[in-house]
């Protein structure tokens, strides 16, 4: 038997939205919303979403951009990414609030599933690596995982609202996200033991997106990924002694 994918239907004051969810062969009773890259809930949403699954969880993709345009999900090329910016542009004009609503209630909608009997955590790529982000000020996931989100250094501000325990991934030749950018966020976090900051050095954005040859970078992604399981491990079911790494600023 394997994994199980079905979509969720999350409600909202304006309306309801799809959400790819899989369901592992064996659960372990705690749940992940998984936030998109500007390329929507694609292939390589729905590759890790298995992956997490694997590991136990129960996982949950919203669909970002319902708002704008329902369930994209565009190809990881060079052609595709003029659009998926364009759609990204539509969504960053959309209330800040009303999108955090929007990432509450998914949230919610995955407390609630019968398979999820434990914690929940909220883990997202590139915009979704920021949404993750935005979603712990917001709400109450019991972890974050933020991989390369742009403009959280915009939003320091409110980092002191974030309780729940934080990891951060970034890849040091990233030319979207500034290396000031990511010292500022190790900063900011630098009194709390439960963030960490992890750079790949020699990786720039996107680097776990094995669908892109534009951006995919294995060797940063085989270093990153086992911190990411053994961070969500500790948070979510406690079954990973000791940290994920060796803190805030720790730099592969």
């Amino acid at each position: 038997m394997a994994n199980t994918t079905r979509t969720e239907s999350i409600s909202t004051p304006d309306g309801s939205y799809d959400a790819f969810t899989v369901v592992p062969e064996e659960p372990n009773g705690a749940g992940i919303v998984l936030l998109q890259e500007i390329f929507g809930v694609g292939e390589f949403l729905q590759d890790r979403a298995q992956a997490l699954a694997g590991e136990g969880y129960v996982v949950l993709c919203p669909d970002v951009f319902w708002r704008v345009e329902r369930n994209v999900a565009l190809p990881h090329d060079e052609q595709s990414l003029a659009t998926a910016f364009g759609f990204a542009q539509r969504f960053s004009e959309i209330d800040p609030a009303v999108t955090a609503a929007d990432l509450t209630a998914a949230l919610d909608h995955l407390k609630r599933l019968p398979e999820v009997t434990g914690l929940v955590g909220a883990m997202g790529y590139c915009l979704g690596g920021r949404l993750a982000y935005e979603l712990a000020v917001a709400s109450d996931p019991a972890c974050c995982v933020s991989y390369y989100g742009s403009g959280i250094a915009g939003r320091l501000d409110v980092a002191q609202e974030i309780s729940c325990p934080v990891l951060f991934h970034f890849g040091g030749a990233d030319p979207y996200i500034p290396a000031e950018d990511v010292e500022q966020i190790e900063q900011a976090f630098s009194s709390r033991d439960d963030v960490e900051v992890h750079v790949q050095s020699e990786a720039g954005h996107a680097f776990e997106n094995s669908f892109s040859a534009q951006f995919s970078n294995p060797t940063a992604t085989k270093e990153s990924w086992p911190i990411t399981v053994s961070w969500l491990a500790r948070w979510l079911t406690g079954s990973a002694a000791g940290g994920a790494g060796a803190g805030a600023g720790e730099r592969a």
